[in-house]
């Protein structure tokens, strides 16, 4: 799906993850003084919001929401901003804040409120999505178009198979698996692999902007990476109807199930584009208020595309893309979007942190770190047959690999998609994946930037 609250352009607004990897801005470390200050500043905040909690009654209804929300995006800014020195992105910092203060730490932030809190995913998950879209520019895919329809075929066939297979051989591993059936297991490791072939647009955005590289894998990777959001959506609405009868047999398979699947991908696709062909018109000749406009997109259009069958973030991605492609608005677009993601994208990871069932994590994080090994040399053997498939040039097949490690804000959405679908199994099942998304966005931006440093496209 970088951060707040240093955006390097509108373009890395896709989800709030590490323009900055390993080192800071351009490899020089920020001002020891001011580091100090803010590790003050955030010792101070949480000591006093600890003895508000503790001396005076839980704030009702609203109220408790809306001091949350101010408690998580100060402590999870100035908790990203210390990390930063650690080479760490700011998501970690987020996602750290959120669990600290949740309910299974701290107890900062109580169960019913972080309750509350998860209805601000729906506006992140359509903002990402928006900004995921704009950033499908024909040009960038028109270059890379071989290698990048053999890149899509390998990553996906392989990296599911592999992946779901490993989730299958593990599930001794898995306390949630162990009571079920050999069919139901199989469905739960196919969302799995649906998971797995998800990828991180943001995080490449954000390297990109820090190295300000140019070159064969720069273009390979955003190519890639962009245009995987499309395919994933799809390929986990399919994944959805086929595991539905294997996980609960009260439900029979039945290929008007694809007919069914087939309307919403076509209907969401329709939907998406009149959204797009409105919002062009509507920045044209307004062109104000855009806050108020994406706010009112996040939550009203996502609840009326999900009463009515469709699949919300396949219609923003398109709404997105048609902007970008079909106008010369995109930028002004990208730029409201940053605008409004700079403090949604920082409740929303801190939120899924405090949302974490942390005794279960702890449970899970050797499985978490097995199945990031297994997803990460999938990775790299399916860019090595693709390139050679594609006859890539000697960058592209070395380090075509590099830009598809991280994953953050639509895997995190998928894995809340699986955890409504199934509740018997979806909360354990989506702290695994927070689990491996934490893994991944850490490892992945340093991967890529390492490649970019290596085939001397980065400018610094």
């Amino acid at each position: 799906m970088s951060e707040t609250p240093e955006l390097p352009s509108a373009a890395a607004a896709a989800a709030p993850e590490p323009s900055v990897i390993a080192g800071g801005h351009g490899g020089a470390p920020r001002d020891l003084k001011m580091r100090l200050l803010q590790a003050v500043v955030l010792v101070l905040f949480v000591v006093l919001y600890l003895l508000s909690t503790r001396l005076a009654p839980e704030p009702p209804g609203a109220l408790g929401v809306v001091t949350a929300v101010g408690f998580l995006l100060l402590a999870a800014t100035l908790t990203s901003e210390l990390l930063e020195n650690l080479g760490l992105p700011h998501l970690t910092g987020y996602l750290a804040a959120g669990i600290i203060a949740g309910p299974h730490v701290m107890k900062l932030i109580p169960e019913s409120t972080v309750k509350h809190l998860t209805q601000v995913n729906a506006l992140a998950l359509a903002l990402i999505a928006l900004a995921g879209g704009a950033e499908l520019k024909l040009t960038v895919l028109a270059k890379a178009r071989r290698s990048l329809a053999w890149s899509t075929l390998t990553q996906n066939t392989l990296v599911l198979v592999v992946v779901t297979g490993a989730f299958v051989a593990l599930r001794a591993f898995l306390p949630f698996t162990h009571d079920l059936a050999t069919s139901a297991l199989l469905g739960v490791a196919l969302l799995w692999g649906g998971l797995a072939v998800s990828r991180s647009p943001s995080a490449t955005l954000g390297i990109l902007a820090q190295t300000r590289a140019k070159g064969l894998v720069a273009t390979a990777t955003l190519a890639q990476v962009m245009s995987s959001d499309v395919v994933v959506l799809v390929l986990m609405a399919v994944i959805l109807t086929i595991a539905r009868p294997m996980i609960d047999p009260s439900l029979s398979f039945s290929t008007d199930s694809f007919g069914e699947l087939g309307h919403a991908i076509l209907g969401s696709v329709a939907i998406g584009t009149t959204l797009g062909l409105l919002l062009i018109v509507y920045l044209k000749l307004v062109g104000r208020a855009l806050v108020v406009l994406l706010v009112a997109l996040g939550f009203v259009a996502s609840e009326i595309l999900d009463y009515l069958g469709f699949e919300p973030l396949l219609a923003f991605l398109v709404a997105g893309f048609v902007v970008q492609n079909l106008s010369a608005q995109g930028e002004k677009f990208l730029a409201a979007i940053e605008e409004m993601g700079s403090i949604v994208y920082v409740v929303f990871f801190a939120t899924a942190g405090a949302h974490l069932d942390l005794p279960l994590v702890q449970q899970l994080w050797p499985m978490a770190v097995a199945l990031c090994a297994v997803r990460m040399v999938a990775t790299v053997v399916a860019s090595r047959v693709a390139s050679r498939l594609a006859d890539d040039p000697p960058a592209v097949r070395t380090w075509g690999w590099s830009g598809l490690v991280s994953q953050a804000g639509v895997t995190l959405g998928l894995s809340a998609l699986v955890e409504r679908a199934f509740p018997s199994f979806g909360p354990p099942f989506r702290s695994l994946a927070l689990a491996t998304v934490a893994l991944n966005e850490v490892v992945g931006p340093i991967c890529f930037k390492m490649a970019l440093d290596r085939t001397g496209e980065s400018e610094h």
